[in-house]
């Protein structure tokens, strides 16, 4: 028992191994706690942010190589885009007050001119049968042009009156026109021979205020959609201007009875000082007003002389050409502008030569050629086919901001 006692006495006691002293937990406010979700949390914030500017750039790029390609289409003004720019500050500060205050009147005012033209054309019409070129109800062409007397004078000259007149309501207080000689004469032209009318006026495309200058200068017929002879108010207008009705969409045979239809009526204009003056836009569609696009035909298949006019409508805010923008947010901004410009340079007569009598494709495009020179405009190769491409992809672009 004491042999036992002393063996335990001699073994050394065993004590657990020393802890480590506690170490005083430290915050540092640079650390997150959660690092790892977190870190996870800032990588796709950060990769979202690359990617929206990815998208950004991708779009900046797409817009850049559309306005590259669709140029004559290209709207340069404080609005931007079919209007839909960012504005400026004062920008957007002039646009309200227009807004409450001078489109008011505007508005009322145009719209009681043309209420008022059209009660001059229905009483002018009483009792009239209009002219018909064909037979066919849907197909064929009506108009009161051909009327004689008093009716028509009335209509001719309270039609370019009240043109004027509108023309002054929406901004265009004054019209700088000139009457230039051509500086250098077309190929296969010896000189310029000056018949006393001509069968056509041939005028570059840039807004619908086009129709409402050549109405106050000279009061033509147009060729205009079958659809706007169905519209109230301005329907019996476009009859009593006489105009000539297409249907774009259309394919079928009757573009041949239109062309022939125009065909005719430029060589009566030519043939009878009495006969309404046709008035001919041969690009097809509008442009941004710097460039000039490729002429249709149709205006030169009469082989008779025509009168080149040039139109361009310098600004400083808001471009009145109806290129990309909408009509009405175009018509909201061209009534918010209070002075708008147009410009007119009148050429003279062009006689064709004999050689462009048999040939219209050149007609036309030496009536193009002197155009674009004489009226500083760029010629472009594209149409009314890629104008509507262009609408498309800005509309896509935009509805993707």
């Amino acid at each position: 028992m004491e042999t036992e006692l002393r063996d335990l006495k001699s073994q050394p006691s065993q004590q657990p191994p020393p802890q480590p002293p506690l170490q005083p937990i430290v915050t540092n406010d640079d650390v997150p706690l959660l690092k790892n979700s977190e870190t996870h949390d800032s990588h796709n914030n950060s990769s979202n942010s690359n990617s929206n500017s990815n998208i950004n750039s991708g779009d900046n790029n797409n817009l850049d190589e559309l306005e590259k390609k669709f140029a004559a289409y290209v709207r340069h003004d404080v609005y931007g885009t079919m209007g839909r720019g960012e504005l400026p500050l004062g920008e957007k500060f002039l646009l309200g007050i227009a807004l409450v205050t001078l489109v008011p009147v505007r508005v009322v005012l145009a719209m009681t001119l043309l209420l008022l033209y059209y009660l001059i054309c229905r009483i002018c019409t009483l009792f009239s049968a209009p002219n018909r070129e064909e037979e066919e109800e849907e197909n064929g062409q009506e108009d009161y042009a051909h009327m004689g007397g008093w009716r028509r004078t009335v209509i001719v000259q309270c039609g370019r009156s009240l043109s004027r007149a509108m023309l002054f309501v929406f901004g265009f207080y004054w019209i700088k026109e000139t009457y230039r000689i051509p500086h250098s004469t077309p190929q296969g032209k010896e000189e310029y021979e000056q018949p006393e009318r001509p069968g056509a006026i041939i005028s570059n495309h840039v807004s619908y205020i086009d129709i409402l200058y050549h109405m106050y200068s000279s009061f033509p017929s147009f060729v205009a959609k079958r659809s706007v002879g169905k519209l109230p108010l301005v329907g019996l207008i476009s009859k009593c201007l006489g105009c000539v009705y297409v249907q774009r969409e259309s394919k079928s045979s009757d573009f041949k009875g239109v062309s022939g239809v125009v065909t005719e009526r430029v060589v009566e204009a030519y043939q009878n000082k009495s006969a309404p003056m046709m008035m001919l836009f041969p690009e097809g569609t509008t442009t941004n007003g710097d460039y000039l696009l490729p002429f249709k035909t149709g205006a030169f298949l009469s082989k008779v002389p025509v009168r080149p006019v040039i139109l361009r409508y310098p600004y400083r805010r808001f471009s009145p050409a109806w290129d990309s923008i909408s009509g009405v947010r175009h018509v909201i901004y061209l009534l918010c502008q209070f002075v708008n410009h147009l410009e007119v340079v009148r050429l003279p007569i062009y006689c064709p030569s004999q050689q462009e009598k048999d040939d219209p494709k050149l007609y036309a495009s030496n009536v193009r050629r002197l155009m674009a020179s004489e009226g500083n405009l760029i010629m472009s190769d594209i149409g009314l086919p890629e104008k509507r491409v262009y609408h498309a992809a800005l509309n896509g672009l935009l509805s993707q901001c």
